[in-house]
């Protein structure tokens, strides 16, 4: 009977995120000009998803065959259609309901004020939290009563993640190259070539601009958190399902360490949900209490109900523990990343523009290394502990914890581009400037939690990541005698340096695929600047549909390489080099990614940050050579922060899944 709750609870999910759908769209949208910007972002950010669908079905389709025909089979293939259609599914829903909740919020804060402006922007977020868990419990819940009960059918759940990184690996990178190419192209030629204010009417690259926050910080960002959500709890119960009796007997049963990490995520989705019901409560609070309140709130309920849900489950306290660190771990690692990318660091950032861009650089880079330390250290202890306490079960329980309040976490994150949306609809409509001071307001508090969102994706992507390759390993050795990773095995260093290796040579294909398509949407800004009469007085209208379609085809031309090498990789390695090279690979890619990503994602975000320090006034303000320094860094820093650094918590566990999918084969 209780497998049916992880199901049941999916469902009432579904239900709250689609009640707050409908508390959005009953509030007033505007008229007129508003409403007309309104529905060009919503129009675009829709023609984009559509069409990246339509190419991802033709992928999909190919590897269920692939499936289907190889002796993993149809349970396998099964599971591998219905992650990667939660998957969509979860993108699609969070997009829609961002793209409507924007202009309500810029109505909102038009009218209202600070305190209904936030419940609307996080009400749309929320729908992609909610989404996210209820669709993972829910496709999770019901494959596992399928398939769940016997170790022996236990691994057709894997394709579940298969199914699901691969939606994630195409929404993030495509997303990615489509919102830095139109912001970097917006930036340069309109703020630092034309003098104009970001979002200006005026700027051709604007619509492109706010279009692209939605299809890479919510579709995308949703894609990335569902599969790190439901990667842990695969690979949780791959690792029980392997351990004998023996094993088991001092944590639990080997059935009901199985079904624990389902267990947990329904316990966090109830937590997610008292969570931003917290936010909702306060949001006549300061904007960052209101959002703290509710993220530590949730944290708190779930380390609580936790150790209730694990003594009813009859499993010892110790892999409570296990959850609790993995718990701390993540807030830990969030506050880290709020410190880099907006405390002194930021300061920092923006004084070294006084002796010009090379200095920003200079010290933005050296920041975005130092903040690897402390979350790497964090991640280090976390898995320290939690195998201390209760093995190699204890790594992927501990990622689990992290990710249990999942709806939570990503309705803050989801948060940030439906403010910034209200932000560039406000200026664009041409609302005054308090209405302008309210979505600042909510914007800036935006990148924040954006910035905490990232770093919180990367350290639960390590872990979850980790808990996978373990699970390989543990597979792999029920089907290869003697199967080791000894690092004096000359296979697994081969692998381990060609993992590392990979990381870097998917992060220049896509900071390459960024500046190939912001030259493309660059030339087209200064075309229309030059060619259209009136544009830059503001007596003419700009062509954006034609810097829509220009980010659009972009994007959707150059996610098919980074895609399809993820997936193709442990493949060819696995099947060309054997099990003990792809286990190498898979570590090597591990440290690499953490490292860049982290580096990559902080540092953008600090100098995203001291940009909109120096706008505010300091250090000579807008217009003044510190700003245009700035800015450069900015411009560098947005594929860092919003394209290649996120991409790399995809790209590990997209690897990692592949090889726990074909694992069986490799014996």
């Amino acid at each position: 009977m209780a497998h049916l709750i992880p199901p049941l609870l999916g469902l009432i999910g579904l239900a709250c995120a689609y009640g707050y759908y409908r508390k959005i769209i009953a509030l007033p949208a505007g008229e007129g000009k508003v409403a007309e910007i309104a529905e060009a972002i919503h129009r675009g950010a829709m023609v984009f998803l559509r069409r990246e669908y339509q190419i991802l079905a033709g992928f999909v389709v190919v590897i269920a065959v692939a499936l289907l025909l190889s002796p993993l089979g149809f349970s396998t293939m099964l599971s591998f259609l219905v992650g990667a259609g939660c998957s969509a599914l979860a993108g699609y829903c969070g997009m829609f309901s961002a793209t409507r909740a924007n202009v309500r919020t810029t109505i909102a804060a038009h009218g209202s004020g600070s305190a209904h402006a936030l419940n609307v922007a996080f009400m749309g977020g929320s729908v992609m939290g909610l989404t996210i868990a209820a669709l993972g419990l829910l496709g999770l819940g019901l494959l596992y009563l399928l398939f769940g009960g016997d170790p022996e059918t236990v691994h057709a759940i894997h394709g579940f993640g298969m199914g699901a990184s691969s939606v994630a690996m195409f929404s993030r990178v495509g997303g990615g190259i489509y919102t830095k190419s139109a912001d970097v192209g917006a930036d340069l030629v309109g703020k630092v070539e034309a003098g104009i204010p970001e979002d200006d009417p005026r700027n051709p690259g604007v619509i492109a601009d706010n279009v692209g926050d939605n299809v890479g910080d919510v579709a995308g960002m949703g894609s990335d958190i569902f599969e790190s959500y439901c990667g842990a709890m695969i690979a949780t119960i791959a690792i029980a399902s392997t351990m004998t009796a023996e094993t088991a007997a001092p944590i639990g049963s080997r059935a009901a360490l199985m079904f624990l990490p389902l267990a947990l995520s329904s316990t966090g989705l109830i937590c997610s949900l008292l969570g931003i019901w917290l936010v909702n409560s306060n949001a006549d609070k300061r904007l960052d209490v209101a959002l703290r309140i509710g993220t530590i709130g949730a944290a708190v309920l779930f380390i609580v109900a936790a150790y209730g849900t694990i003594s009813v489950t009859g499993i010892a306290a110790s892999v409570w523990g296990a959850v609790l660190a993995g718990t701390i771990g993540g807030i830990i690692v969030g506050l880290i990343t709020e410190y880099y990318t907006g405390g002194k660091p930021v300061d920092h950032i923006a004084q070294a523009g006084e002796t010009g861009s090379a200095t920003v650089m200079i010290a933005g880079l050296a920041i975005g290394m130092e903040s690897v330390v402390v979350p790497i250290v964090t991640t280090c202890v976390v898995i320290f502990t939690a195998s201390h306490l209760c093995g190699l079960y204890g790594v992927g329980i501990a990622a689990v914890g992290m990710l249990a309040t999942v709806g939570i976490t990503m309705a803050i994150d989801a948060y940030g581009p439906v403010a910034d949306n209200a932000g560039g609809i406000a200026e664009m409509a041409g609302f005054g400037e308090e209405t302008r001071k309210i979505t600042d307001s909510l914007d800036e508090m935006g990148n924040t939690t954006a910035a905490i969102g990232k770093g919180f994706a990367i350290s639960a992507a390590a872990l979850a990541a980790l808990a996978i390759i373990t699970a390989y390993a543990q597979t792999v050795a029920n089907h290869v005698d003697q199967f080791t990773m000894s690092l004096t095995n000359p296979l697994v260093l081969i692998g381990m340096f060609l993992g590392g290796a990979l990381p870097f040579f998917f992060g220049a294909i896509t900071m390459t695929a960024v500046g190939d398509a912001a030259f493309e949407m660059i030339k087209e800004i200064r075309r229309q600047f030059r060619e259209i009469p009136g544009l830059l007085e503001g007596t003419a209208k700009p062509d954006t549909d034609r810097c829509v379609d220009i980010a659009t085809t972009a994007a959707l031309k150059k996610m098919v390489l980074p895609g399809v090498l993820a997936v193709s990789a442990p493949v060819v390695i696995g099947f060309g080099l054997g099990p003990e090279a792809l286990g190498g690979m898979l570590g090597g890619a591990l440290v690499s990614c953490v490292l860049l990503a982290l580096t990559m994602s902080n540092a953008g975000g600090a100098w995203d940050n001291a940009k909109k320090h120096v706008e505010k006034g300091h250090y000579g303000g807008k217009g003044s050579e510190v700003h245009a320094a700035v800015v450069v860094g900015d411009t560098v820093g947005d594929p860092f922060k919003d394209t290649s650094g996120p991409s790399m918590n995809i790209l590990i566990n997209v690897m990692a899944i592949v090889s726990l999918v074909i694992a069986p084969l490799l014996g």
